[in-house]
This record gives C-alpha cells, structure tokens and sequence, in this order.
C-alpha cells in the first residue's frame, strides 16, 4: 500500500461518493488540486428507504403499498486543476430505481426507472489562504456552478430520478486544518432552480465536516442540511390540487443527512478505493433512507 502525501489528491474523490448516496449537494470541499491535476473517480451507491416524510410527519410505509423503494446509482467524477488556485469539476450518475412491491407508479406508469439523470459543472476558487506559526491553515473558497438535466427522465412521480430543474448554485466555505491534520470545514450554498415544467422551490444547503488524514488514509464525517425556500407539503391542499403526485417537484425539500467517507491509497497514489456511508436523520417532503457507496479513483498529475 502506498501513502497520502497530501489530502489534495483524494478528498474531491470522496465528495463525489457521498453526494449521490442519498440527495444532491455541491460537488465541493476545501482541498484544491495542483495545477494540470487531473482525477477521474467512479462510485457505485445503493440506497433504499421503507418509509418517508409526509410534510414534517414520518410515515410508517411507502406510499401505494410500494414496500421499500431502492435506488443503485453508478456515477463518474473529474476534477482538473487550471492552477493552483482555481480547479473545475464535472459529474455525471446514472441512476436505477425501483420498488419491492413491483406497482407501477402513478405518473410515470413503470415500477422500475432508469437513465442518465443531471449534468454537473463547476469551478472553484482559492480566495485566501493563511498559515500559521504553529503549522496549522486556515483557507477560504468559493464557486459556482450550474446543473442540467441531460436525461429525458419524467421528473414527476414516485419513482423518478430527479426534479427536472436546471440548477445555478453559488458556494462558500471555509476550512482550518491542525498541524496534525485534523481539519474543520464549514461550506453554505444557495441553489437557484428553474424548470419549464415545475416550479421548483430554490434552496440553501449547508455542511460542516471534521476529518482527518495520515499517510495511510483519509476520513471525515459530515453533516449536510437543505432549506427549500418555498413549496407546499405532500397530502396538503395545495399539493392535491396542483396535481398530487405529478406535481413532487413542487413540494418543500427539507432534510439533515449525515455523511462518513473513508479513502485509502493502493498503488503508488495513483490509484485508492473510496467507501462512503450516509443517513437521514430528519427531513421534509423526503425519504427516510440510508446508503452505502464504493468508489474507484484514479490519479495523474
């Protein structure tokens, strides 16, 4: 096995495998990769809830007797570094969802659905950087991005694979990292969504993260936290009569989900394997689910 020499080789690796594991949120962290970095990552993520959040109430099943509901997501990741200072990401997942019940769904007419869901690109930026006396770092970051669906997936229903929305996203965050390499990372967000079809409520997302690194691995736990900033609750008036089911898109997506990742180098820091566990811990309008990813990454520089 072969040694981390410095966390910026993997940790936008990680992002990429806890990201898909249970919702969207930035394609980002406080690490920035050399200048003509290239990474490119695959992950497989399997994730599966039995019951959801019907408004703020949790409900005991699935809607339509689905039983659980479960979700294998195969995603590719590249982050290139233009320079030191300023890096870009892209990423695309394919995702596969079904239930166990095997019911089509309502709008969509299927009980299994598959496809290329959203497109993701951004550019992220140093804007500061500060070093200690005793060896420690203080950085802070910023970027944007947009997210478009590239899929011809139906964004209404039960079973669909994403909200169909074109997603612009502006980003902030702020990291400090110990002489012994524990870092704190704090990041906020604000999404701004647009879609033809649906008026899907824009968002702020937030996420604090504790990790630390060796030259034998890299771990960090996260917390991640989206605020829709409108949008109607699941069995409410206003969502039977904008159409029930057909009209999701529109609901209120809240939730806190919490994140751990784990990356380990095996051959000459070129190549690592990436695992990631995430859960929901509170939510609105979402499901209550769990899931586990497994990621390969490779490196040249």
């Amino acid at each position: 096995m072969t040694t981390i020499k410095s966390p910026k080789i993997l940790t936008g690796l990680l992002c990429i495998v806890s990201i898909f594991s249970l919702s969207a949120q930035t394609v980002l962290n406080g690490f920035f990769p050399k200048q003509n970095d290239l990474t490119i990552a695959s992950s497989y993520s399997f994730k599966s809830y039995d019951n959801f959040y019907m408004g703020e109430s949790l409900t005991e099943s699935n809607p339509m007797g689905m039983g659980e509901i479960s979700s294998s997501i195969f995603s590719l990741y590249g982050e290139y570094g233009v320079s030191n200072w300023l890096s870009t990401t892209v990423t695309i997942p394919y995702v596969s969802t079904s239930n166990e019940g095997g019911i089509a769904d309502p709008i969509i007419g299927e009980s299994e659905v598959e496809g290329v869901q959203d497109l993701s690109l951004f550019l992220k930026a140093k804007i500061l950087e500060k070093k200690f006396e005793n060896a420690s770092k203080l950085s802070f970051g910023g970027a944007t991005g947009i997210t478009l669906p590239i899929g011809s997936y139906e964004a209404a229903g039960i079973l669909s694979i994403g909200n169909g929305a074109t997603a612009y996203d502006g980003c902030g965050f702020l990291q400090y990292t110990t002489a012994s390499n524990i870092f704190i990372e704090l990041q906020a967000a604000y999404s701004l969504r647009n879609s033809s079809d649906f008026e899907v409520p824009n968002a702020t997302m937030y996420s604090a993260k504790l990790g630390y690194y060796n030259k034998w691995f890299y771990a960090h736990a996260k917390v991640g936290v989206q605020n829709s900033l409108s949008g109607f609750d699941i069995g409410s008036q206003e969502f039977i009569a904008a159409g029930g089911a057909g009209a999701l898109p529109e609901t209120e997506v809240d939730f806190a989900n919490l994140y751990l990742d784990l990356y380990v180098p095996v051959y000459k820091n070129n190549f690592g394997i990436s695992s990631g566990y995430a859960v929901n811990m509170e939510g609105r309008n979402y499901d209550r689910a769990s899931s586990f990813s497994l990621g390969l990454v490779y490196k040249t520089n």
